[in-house]
């Protein structure tokens, strides 16, 4: 905890978001390099995460189960096009108990190989299919490059696994857990992203298809929030997952997997913060609204604390997620300025003329000062506060939208669309050339990023080579 003011998001975006992380005491950095120690305030932002995710993945017929973090390496060389996709980032252990296995056994990256495994044994008729199972769990890679939440050697998430009968089912299953990512990023999170499809070249290693959600983060970079991919029948071949149809004879099943991960607190964090610190989207913040208490005397602090535990339980009653700062030897506003910087929503304020003309004071976090703030009777402190909760989500989601909006720009040729990538996101032609992809990266370090899902009907000209092209792509410098 620290008065000390954060370093400027506009002029020191990277520094702003580390400080940031460790203020707001969502992280802290583990003894291992790269690793991270996930402190209960970020915990609890994750658990709600889990809990709007795991709603929609039960309503539409998934169901949950664990599997084992040790995955014999041979597993991971069956499917020779996935094991050359992670082998640079694969944990490998080669001694357990004081001596050396006999197979080395990889921390696993993903689970797609144990995963398939345990298919080939299930599935057996069509009756069994389709298997619609997700977990929730920690990987490992090992990146050389390292940034909490954003990309760490150890990660919490969630991978879908499922099996089906048909390609149609399968591309069908990929695309409806797509729209689910959407769906949440928007409505939880309100984070405006583009659903689409990744070039070949950036597709998940072992995949015939691969979707993403991609929004734009404060600075104007890429991240992807969420990944779902149409694994084809390669990982059935690899791990003979078979069937017998309805005319009895044996098929390969056709699989997918899709995953979001702790980057998308990430995503929350460089999507909404400002200068003061956090700004939480109320349907996920741990706490969406903090009541803080004003007095001077002992005889002040008896009247308010009790009015102020009355209205934390009113709104406790009305499924309200409530911080009453009972902490003492703290100046109200230096409470004022902790709780902005953690991102609640939404603080009431109340000393003891409040409490005598039953009144509050409310001051939005998304509307820093006189701005943000209204008064409200206590007695109608669920109505108002409920009210002002869906609105301060709404004002999040169209603030985001309309700075994506604003960096996102579709350029006239390449010497405009090197200018456009280095703060924002270019929707430009491409002709689907590998070649022009690599040359763009290399000269701009810009990515595909995705194919958005809408498209225009009209064709247009590559924005690097000039050949004719049939879909427009987001480009963008990226996490």
């Amino acid at each position: 905890m620290s008065d000390a003011k954060l370093p400027s998001h506009t002029e020191d975006f990277s520094e702003w978001y580390n400080q940031l992380v460790l203020r707001a005491e969502l992280a802290d950095y583990a003894p291992v390099r790269g690793c991270m120690i996930v402190r209960p305030y970020g915990w609890a932002l994750w658990e709600n995460i889990q809990q709007a995710l795991d709603r929609r993945f039960k309503a539409t017929g998934h169901v949950n189960a664990a599997f084992p973090l040790l995955i014999p390496k041979s597993f991971l060389e069956k499917e020779q096009a996935h094991v050359e996709g992670f082998s640079p980032e694969l944990a490998v252990v080669t001694i357990g108990g004081g001596k050396e296995l006999e197979e080395p056994l990889v921390i696993r990256p993903t689970s797609e190989t144990i995963i398939g495994y345990a298919y080939a044994k299930w599935i057996k008729s069509y009756r069994d299919l389709p298997v619609l199972i997700n977990q929730w769990n920690s990987v490992v890679r090992w990146e050389l490059r390292t940034k909490m939440f954003l990309r760490t050697l150890e990660f919490f998430w969630q991978e879908g696994h499922t099996a089906h009968a048909t390609y149609e089912e399968a591309a069908a299953e990929t695309r409806q857990m797509l729209e689910v990512y959407t769906d949440f990023a928007v409505n939880e999170a309100a984070i405006p992203v583009i659903p689409g499809r990744k070039s070949d070249a950036e597709r998940f290693a072992g995949a015939d298809q691969t979707y993403s959600i991609e929004a734009m983060m404060g600075d104007g970079k890429a991240l992807q929030a969420g990944t779902s991919h149409n694994l084809g029948q390669n990982f059935a071949k690899a791990f003979d997952i078979r069937y017998l149809d309805k005319r009895g004879e044996l098929q390969y099943c056709w699989t997918t997997s899709w995953g979001l991960s702790t980057r998308f607190i990430g995503a929350i964090i460089m999507v909404h913060g400002d200068a003061q610190g956090l700004i939480l989207p109320p349907r996920l913040a741990p706490f969406q609204v903090v009541v803080v208490p004003i007095f001077k005397t002992a005889e002040e602090k008896a009247i308010v604390m009790e009015a102020a535990q009355n209205l934390r339980t009113a709104l406790v009653g009305a499924e309200v997620r409530v911080k009453l700062d009972e902490r003492e030897g703290l100046t109200p506003g230096f409470k004022f300025n902790d709780w902005e910087m953690r991102g609640v929503p939404l603080r009431i304020e109340i000393g003891p003329k409040d409490v005598a003309s039953r009144t509050v004071m409310l001051a939005r976090r998304d509307q820093p000062g006189k701005a943000g703030k209204t008064a409200a009777q206590q007695d109608e402190i669920v109505t108002v506060v409920k009210a002002l909760l869906v609105t301060i989500q709404q004002a999040l989601y169209d603030r985001a939208l309309a700075f994506r909006n604003a960096n996102t720009h579709e350029p006239d040729d390449y010497e405009q669309f090197k200018s456009v990538v280095e703060k924002g996101f270019a929707l430009s032609y491409w002709c689907g050339s590998s070649d022009c992809e690599a040359q763009i990266k290399e000269q701009t370090k810009a990515t595909t990023r995705c194919v958005p899902l809408e498209q225009e009907s009209r064709e247009g000209v590559c924005i690097k080579c000039g050949q004719p092209a049939k879909e427009k792509v987001i480009f963008a410098k990226a996490y």
